[in-house]
């Protein structure tokens, strides 16, 4: 087997990896607590709800904030039934469940999205395609959102 030689200097040096101590690793958490999942659900939730606002004064049509409301509710919805399926089968002690469980509940997530997509036009009169879409996607966004809020990530000393 031929060995490719690296491009640039700093591909031949070796990465400065320390694994951290259990110590470190608990000092590490105590600086960087995680995001809460509902706090980033209830985001969305008030994300999609100033989307739908928005789109409702600039247009001056209901139907037209109906349709975001329903483009961020079809984010919301699969994303709080991902989370609470997720977050109860947490503590695994089966990596291989674990994984199944996250893999499934991300399946259903999808699924659900597709059809409240489906059922779209029969539960929002006057559709507006594209506010729905503008709903959606902005509050897909909010994940980014709350990774910038976030405070920075330290690092060790």
């Amino acid at each position: 087997m031929k060995t490719i030689a690296p491009e640039t200097e700093t591909e031949a040096e070796e990465p400065d990896f320390k694994p951290l101590t259990a110590e470190e690793a608990e000092q590490w958490r105590r600086r960087n607590p995680p995001i809460s999942v509902w706090k980033v659900v209830a985001g969305q939730a008030l994300v999609g709800m100033l989307v739908a606002l928005v789109a409702w004064v600039l247009t001056g049509k209901a139907s037209v904030g109906w349709s975001a409301a329903y483009g961020a509710l079809a984010v919301v919805v699969p994303a709080a039934l991902f989370a609470r399926g997720v977050l109860r089968h947490k503590a695994s002690a089966h990596p291989r469940a674990a994984m199944v469980g996250f893999f499934g509940w991300e399946i259903a997530k999808i699924v659900l999205t597709v059809a409240l997509l489906a059922a779209a036009p029969r539960l929002v009169p006057g559709l507006s395609w594209l506010a729905l879409l503008a709903g959606m996607v902005i509050t897909m966004k909010t994940y980014w959102v709350a990774l910038l809020v976030r405070p920075g990530v330290r690092k060790t000393d």
